[in-house]
């Protein structure tokens, strides 16, 4: 992979980044929508079947619809930025409505070591478990969660939480290693228990738009726990 520049994301979130936003181009772009009245919005429920064709063809344009309408019902703006680099991935397991994401960087820089994420997760949504290596670029990632609307449940290393081991969705359950669960709660704040920790974040019932605070984020480092997952 090509040395990226300062501010650049990753080559393959780029890619994700652009093929969204000539999708949204086609249809020209506006200013930020306004919300919807918070009293107005409910919670939908999705399947993963609606988001795949007949062929098993993943379906971005549904997803992202999906996640505009979480936007609106959340009150959060859904900017020119926004719609133009937000990426959309099902990391290959065909099972969007329950393991799947969207995000943005709004910046990766590798020479001051830092980086800012969103992330997005429909209703019960679980990101694939994961760690991050060093690499010829950088340190091994280190990271923090908090929450901006609804909820999250924090998997990581540790005592397991028999409680709210139900709360990963079935199809990963048996895979994962990383059983030790932290809730959290709007603006509450979880960290990487330590470097190169397998780890990964369920949505709550609501669905989560989380801020992601971490050092600089080289894609070559990370491993998934699940062998079918991909970027």
């Amino acid at each position: 992979m090509n040395e990226p520049s300062p501010n650049a994301l990753s080559r393959r979130s780029l890619l994700i980044g652009t093929a969204t936003g000539a999708a949204l181009a086609a249809g020209g772009l506006h200013a930020a929508e306004p919300a919807a009245p918070c009293c107005a919005a409910t919670v939908k429920t999705y399947r993963s079947a609606d988001f795949y064709d007949a062929d098993g063809t993943f379906l971005v344009d549904k997803a992202r619809e999906a996640y505009y309408d979480m936007f609106r019902r959340f009150q959060y703006p859904i900017s020119d930025k926004l719609q133009k680099e937000m990426w959309i991935l099902d990391f290959g397991l065909n099972d969007f409505a329950h393991v799947g994401m969207a995000g943005i960087f709004w910046l990766n820089r590798q020479d001051y070591k830092y980086f800012g994420h969103e992330i997005y997760l429909l209703p019960g949504q679980m990101i694939p478990e994961h760690c991050h290596l060093a690499t010829d670029k950088g340190a091994p990632k280190m990271e923090s969660w908090q929450p901006r609307r609804g909820m999250i449940y924090t998997f990581g290393e540790g005592e397991p939480t028999p409680d709210l081991i139900g709360k990963i969705p079935a199809s990963q359950r048996e895979i994962v290693k990383s059983r030790c669960c932290t809730p959290l709660g709007i603006d509450e704040v979880g960290d990487l228990n330590r470097l190169t920790a397998w780890h990964f974040m369920v949505a709550g019932p609501e669905g989560a738009l989380v801020t992601e605070y971490g050092t600089f984020h080289d894609m070559d480092g990370l491993r998934f726990s699940n062998p079918q997952a991909k970027l």
